[in-house]
């Protein structure tokens, strides 16, 4: 599958790498081609970089991994996105797209393409490496487009997560929000440290 990664910090670099791995191709798009974080990412398989809406033109899913204010600049720089799929993993918690609620909401009406959100209710170290050993870390995504859910859910699973949990439609994008601040919660201000994350068990 042709990815486009806009946002080449910690989560856009850690999916990035994984999705590489995992024998996908990875569009990388910066507005300065020369110049960008996570230039090491290169060295990945499947990998190169392009301007932002020519990395989006070539991509089938598009991972925006960057301050959710600027998600209506980057709608506009994107181009033709009608069939494509967006993947939210920014958190809306101390700033917003204004006058949306979420990077969610900004890209569901102002592109054609089918969002949702996910990769965004962990650390990018547990998107680095999910595994704890006798259990791999879980996943959880929102969104109103089954289709587009359906392929991220594989994502997770091609980024190492054991299971991708639907949170239900768009209306729970926002409560998707509020669990990455359980996570960040427990990691950060409970002292837990960033090395833990979320598993659903059932009986």
């Amino acid at each position: 599958m042709n990815i486009a990664i806009i946002g080449t910090g910690n989560v856009g670099g850690a999916l990035a790498a994984q999705w590489a791995k995992a024998g996908h191709q990875i569009f990388l798009g910066t507005k300065d081609t020369q110049h960008f974080k996570g230039q090491e990412l290169l060295k990945n398989p499947n990998t190169g970089v392009f301007p932002i809406e020519e990395a989006v033109r070539q991509a089938e899913v598009i991972l925006v991994a960057t301050p959710p204010q600027i998600a209506k600049d980057l709608a506009d720089q994107f181009g033709e996105t009608s069939g494509k799929i967006i993947i939210d993993a920014t958190n809306s918690i101390r700033s917003k797209p204004e006058p949306y609620a979420t990077a969610y909401h900004a890209f569901a009406d102002l592109t054609q393409a089918a969002v949702v959100k996910c990769f965004n209710s962990t650390g990018f170290e547990n998107m680095k490496n999910p595994d704890y050993g006798p259990v791999r870390l879980d996943m959880f995504m929102a969104g109103d487009d089954e289709r587009a859910k359906a392929v991220t859910a594989q994502l997770a699973k091609d980024a190492g997560f054991a299971e991708c949990y639907d949170f239900g439609k768009a209306d729970r994008v926002g409560l998707l929000e509020q669990f990455a601040l359980a996570w960040i919660n427990l990691a950060i201000f409970q002292g837990m440290g960033r090395n833990v994350g979320f598993k659903l068990v059932s009986r």
